[in-house]
């Protein structure tokens, strides 16, 4: 009961919040000091598992992609000495047919973060610094990271710092353990990571990181056990850029669930045509948890129709679940 109450009111909350940022988009966007961007998609594809079309990307009970729309805003913090801090809101309605159909809400980012003389801190709901996730923004992406395969979280409620230097940056972070729903229930997680190169510059960063602490049984917003586990993973994560190419990777291996659990991913796209206008990918997924392995195989094609417009293309086939999965999306993403 405990833990419905406050999915309640975290739906609640999450709605108005939704309606606020459309409702007052028009002011905002016409503010020197802030940015806004609408954003809305269509999803849908074929499931061989199902043996009938979906609405999703992933998986229903996930967040990523679903027919949606939404709103990201961004508004600069300044005084008489300058900028020192930002403010970031960014949240969907997409349409959940899980069940029933209903309007859920997903909050993505909902943070303060704040310049001091030694860090950038921040509190509220934003990455957690762990492997690709931590500076691989992937919400409006079909091919995902680790979390979207039960190992992490794509963003979490908390606060950390991150501080850069001239070889790359240091981050670390304290938040629930719960991803995308507030539960209050003795779960934390404590994260932090360490980079070499600096990815606009150098063309690469390399991650060593780790992360420990108690967290519940979370899909999405569905709470499928909400009694914390130990929970804790060393790992290493790569990105490379070299002219058309791109190379990521990311690996942990460590506890989940009170049992060894070990994921791995492997990435590789290149952009193609006149600004890089198509893009092809191919990604591996291999995991391990409660002595049970799953891997997965990938690909996708992008192609930018026009600045504001996207469509992409996936195939997927999961070997656990027998399921050769296609999914199309039209991304629509502009500044307002």
């Amino acid at each position: 009961m405990e833990n419905k109450f406050w999915l309640e009111k975290y739906l609640l909350w999450s709605r108005a919040f939704l309606l606020s940022l459309f409702l007052f988009s028009g002011a905002w966007a016409h503010a020197d000091s802030s940015l806004l961007y609408l954003e809305a998609q269509a999803v849908g594809g074929y499931s061989s598992l199902k043996d009938k079309g979906i609405l999703y990307s992933m998986s229903q009970r996930d967040v990523m992609q679903k027919p949606s729309i939404g709103a990201d805003w961004v508004q600069k913090l300044s005084g008489g000495a300058g900028d020192w801090g930002t403010l970031a809101l960014q949240g969907r309605l997409a349409y959940d047919d899980h069940g029933q159909p209903v309007i859920e809400p997903q909050l993505y980012n909902a943070y303060v973060r704040v310049k001091t003389p030694y860090a950038y801190s921040w509190v509220g709901h934003n990455r957690v610094p762990v492997g690709l996730e931590s500076y691989f923004d992937t919400h409006g992406l079909l091919l995902q990271s680790l979390p979207m395969s039960g190992f992490g979280f794509d963003r979490d409620w908390g606060a950390g710092a991150s501080r850069d230097f001239s070889w790359g940056d240091a981050a670390f972070s304290l938040t629930s353990g719960t991803g995308m729903p507030i539960q209050l229930k003795g779960s934390y997680l404590f994260s932090g990571r360490v980079a070499q190169g600096v990815l606009n510059r150098d063309n690469y960063t390399c991650g060593l990181y780790g992360t420990a602490g108690k967290v519940p049984d979370i899909i999405g917003y569905h709470i499928l056990d909400s009694e914390p586990e130990g929970y804790g993973f060393l790992g290493a994560d790569l990105t490379y850029l070299w002219d058309r190419w791109e190379f990521r990777a990311d690996a942990r291996k460590g506890e989940k669930g009170g049992a060894s659990a070990y994921a791995a991913l492997g990435r590789i796209g290149v952009n193609l045509l006149d600004d890089n206008r198509l893009k092809l990918e191919f990604q591996p997924i291999f995991t391990k948890q409660s002595g049970q392995e799953d891997r997965s195989l990938a690909g996708g094609l992008s192609y930018i129709l026009t600045p504001d417009l996207t469509g992409r293309s996936l195939y997927e086939y999961d070997r656990n679940d027998n399921d050769h999965r296609i999914v199309f999306q039209i991304y629509y993403y502009v500044k307002v």
